[in-house]
């Protein structure tokens, strides 16, 4: 079992607070994914829990055993890092093997590590080469496959792909899914890459100013946003936000369009929606068209909305220009309702 807890975790660098009391259970097998802008502290968290950083208070538990006061290499972690760290003077086996070595494992089982996890890389026939003769997207399998060979009960990733061209990073972020899930490790995940962040996680926690704002489910984290900044940050482009406003009767006002919302809630909301789920029908949002990006399967739509830019993704099949006045209509099911002085998410009673 590698279950990770995390309990009151925060770190201080001086007078800079880089987390405030973090609080997250990390099941065994998981795929966790810490996403957020830079600075935001996920690398802090992850440096902590890998024993790279020291918390200022905290405990970190991996596998019912508490672990913050010990040194790395008794942790039970691998740690795959943005620059790869492949030793330029060993060849790939000898690479894949170091750490084995460092355990003073026998040969025999160090070179059927060594074999079978270069094998689940699609490495195995560069194992005597050595890491000059290697591409960018070689080098970080290299890496991978050392830290699965170690068989660790977490597996640390601090923005292994950031380094590679967009399609090496399709190609890598498929491999590393599968890889993983067969290799039934716990793993962290640190990015600032949201697509990576939605295709790989079981989980994601969102974090900004050193907080933990959501950790949910992919689906969940962009449907049920818990607050004003997961729905602006997750989504290409990301959620609309318009200010909305109620007599208290349970309606409110969005940019001229009266639309139920939370019966409970206060006389002034801000009305959110995803870009994807707008559709052109009449009696909806007034919205005048600024600039139109045809992308193939679809169409984005910039617009202004009550003075506020506002995006649309339409069907591509509709003849839109700049200039032309839409009226957009959002799908019920898929409003969103925040408090414009907490910045959380107001739920809608079913």
């Amino acid at each position: 079992m590698a279950e990770i807890v995390v309990k009151n975790v925060a770190k201080s660098f001086g007078a800079f607070q880089a987390l405030h009391s973090i609080d997250l259970t990390i099941a065994d097998q998981e795929f966790m994914v810490l996403l957020g802008a830079s600075g935001c502290g996920k690398t802090t968290l992850l440096r902590i829990i890998a024993g790279l950083e020291s918390p200022s208070q905290g405990e970190v538990w991996i596998g019912g055993r508490r672990v913050d006061q010990l040194p790395p290499r008794q942790r039970g972690i691998s740690m795959v890092f943005q620059n790869y760290a492949v030793f330029p003077h060993l060849t790939v086996f000898e690479n894949i093997a170091f750490g084995l070595r460092m355990k003073k494992l026998p040969q025999a089982e160090v070179r059927d590590r060594v074999e079978r996890t270069a094998e689940l890389m699609h490495i195995e026939q560069l194992l005597q080469r050595y890491s000059g003769q290697l591409s960018g997207g070689q080098r970080q399998r290299v890496a991978v496959a050392r830290a699965l060979a170690m068989e660790p009960d977490v597996i640390l990733m601090d923005e292994p792909l950031s380094n590679l061209d967009a399609l090496l990073r399709l190609e890598m972020r498929a491999e590393l899914k599968g890889v993983l899930a067969g290799s039934k490790t716990t793993t962290i995940y640190v990015t600032h890459d949201q697509v990576e962040a939605m295709s790989l996680a079981d989980r994601i926690s969102v974090m900004n100013g050193g907080r933990i704002v959501q950790a949910a489910s992919p689906v969940e984290v962009y449907r049920n946003p818990a607050a004003r900044f997961v729905g602006s940050f997750i989504g290409n482009p990301p959620m609309n936000f318009i200010a909305a406003t109620s007599d208290g009767d349970g309606r409110y006002r969005v940019a001229g369009l009266d639309l139920d919302g939370p019966a409970a809630a206060g006389p002034r909301l801000e009305f959110a929606i995803r870009p994807e789920d707008m559709t052109v029908a009449p009696g909806g949002l007034r919205a005048a068209v600024r600039v139109v990006e045809p992308l193939g399967a679809h169409t984005l739509v910039t617009c202004e909305v009550d003075g506020a830019v506002f995006r649309a993704v339409l069907d591509s099949d509709l003849r839109i220009a700049p200039g032309d006045e839409l009226s957009l209509v959002p799908k019920p099911d898929r409003i969103r309702w925040f408090d414009p002085e907490t910045s959380s998410a107001v739920p809608v009673a079913s």
